[in-house]
């Protein structure tokens, strides 16, 4: 965490359509004592109940729900493009099968809430669960937001706090 400088969420000039949906991220949950990540492209950020926020997705098979549901805190982080690799690795891999931060070439540590992050990344979102819903298909208003699901299993929406964002370039750098 040497590597890193807390900024505000509001000093973030990132696009969210990028960030997420182009460069990626890791969803790690748990602690160092147990944790799982995985590699997700879909998401959001924005403002909700007078707090920053991310909006997270997750199926119900993926291993890392059970780690972010015996949690309050969990992060998300982001990478250069030169560790795509990475990324690939831990989104073909199940944490149930192989140790991804070994495999993958990551480094964790653990965050000041007890959270685990990884050295590599550019950024940090550490964040602190506010809601969860799962996704009801009868709520779908256009039909071709079934094509996503073809086994059924619908996503569960985690809306959470942006407690802290650390960024690459601290001190010791």
């Amino acid at each position: 965490m040497k590597n890193f400088k807390e900024i505000s969420p509001l000093e973030l000039n990132e696009s969210a359509f990028r960030l997420i949906g182009k460069e990626w991220m890791l969803i790690t949950a748990g602690d160092m004592n147990g944790w799982n990540t995985m590699t997700a492209s879909w998401g959001g950020m924005g403002e909700l109940w007078f707090k920053p926020v991310v909006f997270t997705f997750i199926r119900p098979q993926r291993y890392t729900l059970e780690f972010l549901e015996k949690q309050p805190t969990f992060t998300l982080s982001f990478f250069d493009e030169s560790q795509r690799e990475k990324l690939s690795f831990c989104g073909a891999n199940s944490g149930r099968d192989c140790d991804k931060a070994i495999g993958a070439g990551l480094t964790p540590f653990a965050t000041d809430c007890g959270s685990v992050a990884f050295e590599e990344a550019r950024l940090v979102l550490e964040c602190r669960k506010l809601y969860f819903q799962d996704l009801n298909p009868d709520q779908f208003l256009v039909p071709e937001l079934e094509a996503h699901y073809s086994n059924k299993d619908y996503h569960r929406m985690f809306v959470s706090e942006v407690l802290r964002v650390l960024k690459r370039g601290g001190a010791h750098e």
